[in-house]
């Protein structure tokens, strides 16, 4: 039995629905009526719970509006099934209104929703890959906010950002009750409900203002059809929608809409809600946007109206065709719209929908964010490199000209001195003895550094008795010239370092003739000493375009082969060079279509954007049939590590020979990334969500810190010398990670050289 309490309530309440419309405001200030029932009236709300063993579905239940048995059968189709968070037992709300005296299809209230709430069963809000909500659950909470959207703002003319945050609080926190939005889901959520906000005062301005400017009756109430409308803020609006400002404001941006050219026919199915449609009737067939924008278009009865439109979506049937056929290729952001329709706007796409920029749907890299202090810092290094390389070349030019300076003094020196002999010694012949002189001995002092040059010690012989005592007094005089001498070259070499002290990086030619480095080596020394430095000359060639994809102008310095030879650290000419001489191994052995080449100069640190150094990778994989494996040499900063990209399985190898645990490159990785994703589109293939990265731990190890590009061009001749390409296997984790031997690098360097000797013949 009811207690008098209850029956009092209820009757009270019975009162005020008599009174009331069925809005949403009702829903909004009287949600817990829904367990109430009135006989009298016309509306019959009930809420049905099936548990979840009453049903075979294992899926998301139903859930719909269920309309009177004397409607058509097409009203009697159950809405879409929704996913639902709950705690309690799935749900099945049925909801019954009817109104006889209601026509047209009136103001949304979304009861519902608010049922939904008060029983805590929240549908799941699903997006597309895009990130773009789907589905029915997601055109309820659409439709939800916008009931929130006009009953909850105030009706002013201001902007959306000028509204209090704790109204957009309340709409978000009424969203989140009712609905499963996810992480990340406020900020769509709310930008969501200022469009609907300002649509709503559009449709107010065009359908109930505009049309009655000389009609004040009509003007001085709010519509029927929103009641819910204070008549001050009404009248406040309506004065801001019939000023001269606002009359400016209408009449530019119904200009700016006349020039819209191809209008589309989705309403608030969007594009998602199209593409969604079409992954149902079209299983399997990978929609691209150029459909979309032409299905947009259609009426219902699949018929573009428009001849302008009608056009492109013809030329667009014509390039997707030729596509298929081979004739035109895709490449990234230029695709089949973009080629009928012509470039877009920055930052915009077209076909999509809102929100989706064009790195988001063609998967290009972001470019990275850099502070001030960081853009200063790398202003300062350029200026600072640029610097270094000014004062490094005039260091080298001053070298050079005391050089000569000094050959000067030195060829004055002995042709005194051999005057000299001439009138002490009779029937002396000069001649005889420049050559000699002019030799200098193998090894005239002991000295780590050492010097490519190098003949036979030769001694001078005078073996006339009669001019003994004569040279006594000669010695005497040149004893003392030769402290004159020594005085000199002293004040010149004071002067020589004092010009040095700004350059660290002068060319020492060392004597490697002591080295323990392969003959070849020796000989690339000698001809540095003896030709490049002398004629201040760089050794110039071009690199065949089947070893990098496209011909390579080489320049390699004399500071390069005596770095190489001195095994310092090198770069990525001297890699680049080496790779030349793999290529012809692995065209003598017939391989060349199972490894391909990334020029290292090309994707190493400093060589440009993130983004232009994934398109020049992407460039390089298309390029072949995809089978192919790529060695790719990679220097992030004074380091070198080998990535083996195979494109094809979308699986990326990293091989570093530094001990212990290593990490890969954050920028290589999305460099590589980036470039596979671009790879796949090229293709016409979906592609995996992430590539596969496969860290090779059992290689060789370095034994001090400057061997890595020694032994990264190691590894690249193992593995090519291997048909199988077992690399996998050979560099697995606890296989070996000795050091290499010293003959092991120095088979490399010699084969180096060699390839070398073969572009100065």
């Amino acid at each position: 039995m009811e207690s008098k309490e209850y029956s009092e309530a209820l009757s009270v309440l019975s009162g005020l629905i008599k009174k009331f419309d069925f809005s949403e405001q009702w829903f909004l200030f009287f949600p817990y009526l829904i367990k109430y029932k009135e006989k009298e009236t016309s509306v019959v709300l009930s809420v049905k719970m099936v548990s979840q063993q009453q049903t075979k579905d294992s899926g998301s239940k139903k859930l719909g509006i269920v309309a009177p048995q004397d409607k058509s059968s097409k009203e009697m189709k159950s809405s879409k099934k929704m996913k639902f968070a709950s705690s309690s037992a799935e749900t099945e709300s049925q909801t019954t209104i009817s109104d006889d005296s209601k026509t047209g299809r009136g103001m949304s209230t979304m009861p519902r929703v608010v049922k939904r709430k008060l029983q805590n069963v929240r549908p799941i809000v699903e997006y597309n890959k895009m990130g773009k909500g789907i589905g029915q659950a997601h055109i309820e909470m659409q439709s939800y906010i916008g009931v929130l959207a006009r009953s909850r703002v105030p009706l002013v003319d201001k902007k959306w950002s000028q509204i209090p945050k704790d109204v957009k609080e309340q709409i978000w926190e009424a969203v989140d009750m009712a609905f499963v939005v996810g992480q990340g889901g406020k900020k769509s959520v709310l930008a969501s409900a200022a469009k609907k906000w300002k649509d709503f005062k559009s449709t107010l301005t065009r359908h109930y203002i505009l049309p009655y400017t000389n009609d004040k009756e009509k003007l001085s109430h709010p519509p029927e059809t929103y009641k819910f409308i204070e008549k001050a803020q009404w009248d406040a609006f309506v004065a801001s929608r019939l000023s001269q400002d606002f009359e400016s404001v209408h009449s530019q941006h119904a200009q700016i809409r006349e020039k819209l050219e191809y209008n589309h026919r989705l309403s608030r199915k969007g594009y998602a809600g199209l593409e969604d449609e079409l992954e149902e009737t079209m299983p399997g067939v990978e929609i691209d946007r150029s459909t979309l924008w032409k299905r947009a278009r259609q009426d219902k009865h699949g018929n573009i109206p428009d001849p302008k439109v009608a056009e492109k979506a013809k030329l667009i049937d014509d390039l997707q065709k030729q596509v298929s056929e081979g004739k035109v290729r895709v490449d990234g952001s230029k695709d089949v719209l973009t080629m009928a329709l012509g470039p877009e706007h920055p930052g915009r796409l077209r076909g999509v929908g809102a929100g989706i920029s064009p790195r988001q749907y063609f998967n290009l890299p972001k470019p990275q964010r850099v502070s001030f202090d960081d853009r200063l810092k790398e202003s300062l290094r350029v200026l600072l490199q640029e610097e270094t390389k000014k004062m490094e070349a005039k260091a080298r030019e001053e070298a050079l000209r005391m050089e000569a300076r000094t050959k000067q003094l030195v060829e004055a020196e002995r042709e005194h001195f051999l005057s000299q002999l001439s009138q002490l010694i009779p029937n002396f012949d000069p001649n005889i003895l420049k050559q000699r002189i002019s030799q200098s001995p193998k090894n005239p002092m002991s000295s780590d550094k050492a010097s490519c040059s190098g003949g036979d010690v030769r001694s001078l012989h005078v073996e006339d008795d009669t001019a003994k005592d004569e040279e006594k007094k000669e010695e005497k005089r040149e004893e003392e010239k030769e402290e004159e001498k020594r005085e000199e070259e002293k004040e010149e070499e004071k002067e020589k370092e004092d010009e040095e002290k700004h350059d660290d990086k002068v060319i020492e030619v060392g004597d490697y003739s002591n080295m323990e480095a392969p003959s070849s080596l020796k000989s690339l020394c000698r001809y540095v000493e003896t030709t490049l430095l002398p004629e201040d000359k760089i050794l110039e060639f071009t690199i065949d375009k089947e070893v990098f994809g496209s011909d390579r102008d080489t320049f390699l310095l004399p500071e390069d082969i005596t770095q190489f030879v001195g095994m310092e650290e090198i770069g990525a000419t001297v890699v680049a060079v080496y790779i030349r001489h793999l290529h012809d191994v692995l065209k003598q052995a017939k391989m060349c279509s199972m490894v391909g080449f990334i020029d290292p100069a090309t994707v190493s640190a400093n060589s440009g954007t993130v983004a232009e150094r994934s398109r020049l990778v992407a460039a390089r994989l298309q390029k072949t049939d995809g089978e192919q494996i790529f060695m790719m040499p990679y220097n992030p900063g004074r380091h070198w590590i080998l990535l083996i990209v195979r494109a094809k399985k979308e699986t990326v190898y990293f091989l570093d020979p530094l001990p212990g645990h290593r990490v890969v490159d954050e920028e290589a990785k999305n460099i590589v990334n980036s470039a596979i994703k671009i790879y796949n589109s090229h293709i016409g293939r979906a592609g995996r969500k992430v590539v596969i990265w496969k860290t090779l731990s059992g290689t060789p190890k370095q034994p001090s810190s400057v061997e890595w590009g020694y032994y990264v061009m190691r590894f690249m001749r193992e593995i090519i010398m291997d048909p199988s390409l077992a690399f996998e296997n050979k560099y697995a984790k606890g296989n070996q990670e000795a050091s290499y031997p010293q003959e092991a690098i120095d088979e490399v360097r010699n084969e180096w050289a060699e390839t070398v000797f073969q572009f100065i013949k």
